[in-house]
């Protein structure tokens, strides 16, 4: 694979992980005034918008029905699933923990990856992998209840199941990505999406007190078309350039800007013990991920 294809995709990646990280201050900021599927429908009602220019472009797809088995899985996972997952996660939990549960997802995408895409699993994947889920545990066992965080256990769990589907997600575009552009997969995401989500808007719309402020809509407009346009859209033509488990390696990012936008914005800070979780949890990503052979072959 050409040089200049993979640090094309790295550039993509670490823009789309920013945008990212930025999405748990957005979600959070945007769902103090609507409710958190209305936030989400017209996040994806504005996304939607913005591809209708490409539609007659998609029509010169030949469409198999084993394309559309793998479409639509891909959509259950996200945007269905994760973004269920996710905005009840950041009703119960902190922008900042739910931020760090993300690091769990490269090595959950690694293990699905072996097993569907038979790429190679290291053992020190494996134990690496351990050391992730038990400083996930311990961030959650030691999180503090705030106003901002009423349940983080139970927010943090939620947000665990947000990436298993992130994962389903990642695998199966991979099926899609070499037959499709990846304006194609984000624009199918947010068009079935914007479907999903409608009944849930329609509901919380005659049930649930909300405001459509200035403020609100903004971060609405900032999630549709940044997060889920840019977002999805960099990560998508990554994924067209290198392996699924080494894409999703760079949701370690994620974290990291997360932590440093809610300080800056949300205000939101960790204690020591739940410093020292995160500690944990990088370093098992950060183990997984080294080759011991390359170190190995250097000493020689």
């Amino acid at each position: 694979m050409p040089t200049n294809y993979n640090l094309t995709a790295i550039f993509s990646l670490i823009i789309a992980m920013f945008i990212w990280g930025s999405s748990f201050i957005g979600l959070k900021l945007a769902m103090v005034d609507l409710g958190e599927f209305t936030v989400i429908f017209l996040r994806m009602l504005s996304a939607s918008c913005c591809f209708l220019y490409f539609i007659k472009g998609f029509l010169k797809y030949d469409f198999t029905k084993s394309d559309i088995k793998y479409i639509l899985l891909l959509a259950l996972f996200e945007p269905c699933l994760y973004f269920i997952f996710e905005a009840k996660a950041l009703l119960y939990t902190s922008a900042s923990q739910a931020g760090m549960i993300t690091s769990l997802m490269p090595i959950i995408t690694a293990m699905a990856a072996g097993y569907f895409l038979k790429e190679i699993v290291r053992k020190q994947l494996i134990f690496g992998s351990l050391i992730a889920m038990i400083g996930a545990i311990w961030l959650s066992l030691h999180a503090t209840s705030s106003f901002n965080a009423p349940n983080p256990i139970l927010g943090n769990f939620l947000e665990l199941c947000a990436m298993f589907c992130a994962s389903g997600y990642t695998i199966t575009a991979r099926y899609l990505v070499d037959k499709y552009s990846a304006i194609f997969i984000t624009a199918i995401q947010a068009f079935i999406g914007t479907i999903f989500f409608f009944p849930f808007f329609i509901y919380e719309y005659f049930t649930k007190p909300m405001v459509f402020t200035v403020e609100a809509m903004s971060w609405v407009l900032y999630l549709g078309i940044v997060v889920t346009l840019g977002g999805y859209g960099l990560y998508n033509f990554a994924l067209t350039k290198i392996k699924a488990s080494k894409a999703a390696m760079f949701i370690n990012f994620i974290p990291i800007s997360t932590l440093i936008l809610a300080f800056l914005i949300l205000g939101e800070e960790l204690s020591i013990e739940e410093l020292i979780a995160c500690t944990i949890i990088l370093s098992g990503v950060i183990l997984s991920q080294i080759s011991f052979k390359r170190f190995r072959r250097k000493a020689i």
